[in-house]
């Protein structure tokens, strides 16, 4: 005799209840996080292509906040260098029109700023650190303190930096040197104004002894500048050099971050409409298994 019952059909629809709820959910839940899965292992295949691209692109950040980093630093050498070009560029002109005319009055008190500028320069800090120290960083790396003193004070007690330089990673492989040491950029400028400061007092007339001695200084400084101007461009050249590297960098990441969201990203579009269509069978299931609930055989009998 064959038996009639509406369980196990009940049992079967609860089942395709239960999974067309778990899609819904699925599907909800990447609505809200825009994912398309909580995590690597439900990524399928594409799981290590992205686990690759996740570890290359935290690398890649890392070199661009290094890059950046190191730019700053660059700009701010620039600044300081251009800095000591420009007073002792004018300095030079002022020296030339003394020359000139034999009047040197302001001479005396334009050198002296110039001197200190150099000064505040060389000495100059970032976090506390001397930007122009290389390795030493326990004391300033120019210790003349006043045009006077140099007369007295060669360049190899003047400076206290070394040859060490800075150097960092930047990019896959490539590691630059960037530094810029006190004595690197301004021995010629200094002797010039040791050259100075051994004149003695320059009073509003020039003597011709003091004449002559300028006409050296100027020679000097020339020399000087020529020197400081071969480290801003070289520092010129580093700089074009990081920023060339960080612009790729950037590039690579956007490369990276596409591939990353190709693989985890949910296409929104396709979220909404099968968020619509999961609505529609799920309520249609609850229709279905609330109409096999009321059936019974006691109608028919």
């Amino acid at each position: 005799m064959t038996r009639v019952a509406t369980i196990p059909l009940q049992r079967t629809m609860a089942s395709a209840i239960s999974g067309a709820q778990e899609k819904l959910a699925i599907t909800q839940k990447q609505l809200s996080t825009g994912k398309k899965a909580t995590d690597f292992a439900s990524l399928g295949t594409e799981a290590v292509r992205n686990l690759s691209a996740h570890s290359l692109l935290e690398q890649q950040k890392a070199q661009a906040n290094v890059a950046k980093r190191v730019g700053t630093t660059m700009s701010l050498y620039q600044g300081h260098i251009e800095g000591i070009q420009t007073a002792t560029t004018s300095l030079r002109q002022q020296i030339l029109n003394a020359i000139g005319t034999g009047q040197a009055a302001g001479l005396q008190q334009a050198m002296d700023s110039s001197f200190n500028q150099m000064r505040s320069s060389l000495n100059a800090a970032e976090g506390g650190t001397p930007l122009f120290g290389g390795s030493q960083i326990d004391r300033a790396p120019f210790s003349v303190t006043t045009l006077a003193d140099a007369a007295s004070v060669p360049a190899a007690q003047a400076f206290h930096d070394d040859n060490v330089l800075a150097s960092a990673r930047v990019a896959d492989g490539l590691d630059v040197t960037y530094g810029v040491n006190a004595s690197s950029m301004a021995t010629g400028i200094y002797d010039a104004y040791r050259a100075m400061a051994q004149i003695g007092p320059i009073g509003e007339t020039l003597t011709d002894a003091q004449n002559t001695a300028l006409q050296g200084v100027i020679s000097k400084l020339d020399m000087g500048l020529k020197q400081l101007g071969a480290v801003n461009a070289d520092n010129g050249r580093k700089q074009n050099q990081v920023e060339d590297l960080t612009k790729r960098g950037e590039e690579r990441s956007l490369l990276l971050q596409q591939v990353i969201e190709d693989n985890e990203d949910a296409d929104l579009g396709q979220v909404a409409i099968d968020l619509s269509q999961q609505k529609t069978v799920l309520e249609a299931s609850y229709s279905v298994f609330s109409q096999l609930s009321s059936l019974s055989l006691v109608k028919y009998l």
